[in-house]
Order: C-alpha cells, then sequence, then structure tokens
C-alpha cells in the first residue's frame, strides 16, 4: 500500500507538472507582444535612452543650483553672479564661453549662462514639443481616417481629398511664412511655441489618416464588424471601440518613430531661426550656435552637448519603434 501510495503521489506530481507547463504555455496577446520586445536588445537598449534623457530633462533641472536664464559674471578671476553683480563696475565682465569646470560641468555659452543646466531645459521644451505634435496628428488622424475608411462613399472622397491637398502643402515656405507673420506681430515667445506646435501638428495628420483609413477598409467586412452592426451598435462605437482598438498596434508604431522625427524637424527649425525663440532653450537653438564659425571651431563644448542628445534621443526613439513593430507583427516567431 505504502509502495503504491508512493506511485499515486509521483503520477499526481506528473499531472501537476504536466498542467503548470500547460498553464505556462498560455498567456495573453499583450503579455506575447511584451515577450517579443523585451526580447528585443536595441528595443530595450532604446527604451535606456529615452528613460535617461527624460530624468535628465524633468528631473534633472530640479538638482541644478542654477536657473535656465542666470547670467554669471566675473572680476579679476572671480565668478559673480547677478544678484550680487555691480554692473556699474567697469572690470566686471560677463562669463561668456567658459569652458567646462566643477561649477559649470559644460561650461558656459556665448551669453554667460551654464550650458548644461539650458541643455537640461532645452530636453524638456524639445520632448513636449515632439509629444504634443504627435498628439495633435494622431488626433485628427484618427478621427478623420476613421469616418472615411468606416463610411466610405462621398465622405471618403471629401477627406481624403482633403488629405491630397495637406500632402501638397510645401512644408518649410508655409513654416517660414507663418514664424515670420508671427515675429512681425510681435508674439510673445512662449505663445510663438504653442503656434509652432499647433502649425506642426496640423501639417502632419494627413500621413496618419491615410493609414487608418486603409486599415479601417481592410476591417469593416469582417465579421465581429457584422455582429456589431447586426446588434445595433451606433456607428461611433463602431468606429472607435472596434475598429480603431484594432488599429492601435501601427499607430503606437507609428507615434514613437514620428516624436523623433519631430524632434529633428525642431532642431532643423531652431537651427533656421524659426523654432523656439530665445531666450527659451531648445536642443536645436543651442545647436544654432554653430552658425558663428569661432564658436563651430573653438568651443566645441557649447554645441556638441545638444547634438549628442538630439541624436541619441532619436536613435532611442527609432529603436523602441522598430522593436514595437516587430513586437506587434504576428507573423514573428514566439
Amino acid at each position: 500500500m505504502l509502495e503504491k501510495s508512493k506511485i499515486d503521489i509521483e503520477n499526481e506530481q506528473i499531472t501537476n507538472n504536466d498542467r503548470e507547463i500547460v498553464v505556462d504555455k498560455i498567456i495573453t496577446p499583450g503579455q506575447l507582444v511584451m515577450k517579443r520586445f523585451v526580447r528585443n536588445k536595441l528595443a530595450i537598449i532604446g527604451m535606456v535612452i529615452l528613460v535617461s534623457m527624460f530624468l535628465i530633462s524633468f528631473i534633472g533641472p530640479f538638482f541644478s543650483p542654477y536657473g535656465e536664464y542666470q547670467i554669471f559674471f566675473q572680476k579679476d578671476g572671480a565668478e559673480l553672479t547677478e544678484d550680487i553683480v555691480n554692473y556699474e563696475d567697469e572690470n566686471i565682465k560677463v562669463l561668456i564661453k567658459a569652458p567646462p569646470s566643477s561649477k559649470h560641468w559644460l561650461g558656459t555659452d556665448r551669453d554667460g549662462r551654464d550650458t548644461f543646466t539650458r541643455l537640461m531645459y532645452g530636453g524638456r521644451i524639445s520632448l513636449v514639443i515632439g509629444f504634443v505634435v504627435v498628439a495633435i496628428e494622431l488626433f485628427f488622424g484618427i478621427i478623420l481616417g476613421g469616418i472615411a475608411g468606416y463610411f466610405g462613399g462621398v465622405t471618403d472622397n471629401i477627406i481624403m481629398r482633403i488629405v491630397d491637398i495637406f500632402f501638397c502643402i510645401p512644408f518649410l515656405p508655409i513654416v517660414l511664412i507663418l514664424s515670420s507673420a508671427l515675429i512681425t506681430l510681435d508674439v510673445d515667445g512662449s505663445k510663438k511655441i504653442y503656434y509652432l506646435m499647433l502649425v506642426l501638428g496640423i501639417l502632419g495628420w494627413a500621413g496618419v489618416a491615410r493609414l487608418v483609413r486603409g486599415q479601417i477598409l481592410s476591417l469593416r467586412e469582417q465579421e465581429f464588424m457584422i455582429a456589431t452592426e447586426a446588434i445595433g451598435l451606433k456607428p461611433r462605437k463602431r468606429i472607435f471601440k472596434h475598429l480603431i482598438p484594432n488599429v492601435m498596434p501601427q499607430l503606437i508604431v507609428i507615434a514613437t518613430l514620428g516624436v523623433g522625427g519631430i524632434i529633428l524637424t525642431e532642431s532643423g527649425l531652431s537651427f533656421l531661426g524659426f523654432g523656439v525663440p530665445f531666450p527659451f532653450a531648445s536642443w536645436g537653438n543651442m545647436v544654432s550656435a554653430v552658425t558663428d564659425p569661432i564658436i563651430l571651431k573653438g568651443y566645441l563644448y557649447i554645441w556638441i552637448p545638444p547634438g549628442i542628445c538630439i541624436l541619441t534621443t532619436v536613435m532611442g526613439f527609432n529603436f523602441v519603434g522598430d522593436g514595437l513593430r516587430d513586437a506587434f507583427d504576428p507573423k514573428m516567431r514566439r
């Protein structure tokens, strides 16, 4: 009896182990996507880069002893700050282009401000612009693309012709004209940043709308959509509760890659003088210091750090976007 009991116990253990193995193999689609994403080494490197940049840009300024606009002075080799400087003293000079030191890790810029502090604040503005612009693009693209793909016919033709018009709009001339108009109207610098985000978002939604429309055209004739029509769901619920969620994986990838593209666009516009206005800091207008040949050759610590931040951040977003694209691909092996 004792031996039989041992055999029964062993059989039960084997059965329990088999059950555990079966349970381990049953995972949800979300867990499967996460598993694929974690196995992608470049995607993990991209996540580490992005988390580091977010911490530096949004948490770092709280630990900085200097302000974003604080100017430093010097007198007889001693460093002075604005609150104790005597502007009538002829021996006092602005501490411009100072080399890196223990007080200023990346030196000071051509205006006498701490480069590392402005680098952190600049990252905050560049990242916020990227996310806000992508959010605007997704908002208009999802709504108009969803309506066009679901209803089709005349509605689809009208929306797609509007999309074609936006694709034909020359991006750079429009941005330059609007920026010149804002300068002529003497618009406040902080408001100009909001206008910049709005313009970039409105000019960029057409691609999202076309993708959403194409995906919905292929989904609306499937069985689950016929079932939603049979039970009498309203078109609004069919679009935003059943069709759009099935397009979300593609939208997530587009958004991830789009943020990096917007950061590059903002940097290019700021470099040309039509992006984030002075004295606000962004990585783009910090890199614009290279327009001065003297800074380009002799003061690398002023423009190389923001350039590295732009490069690594965009690379991080691209790594994460590629990892998400592979993770959402149903053809990928488990």
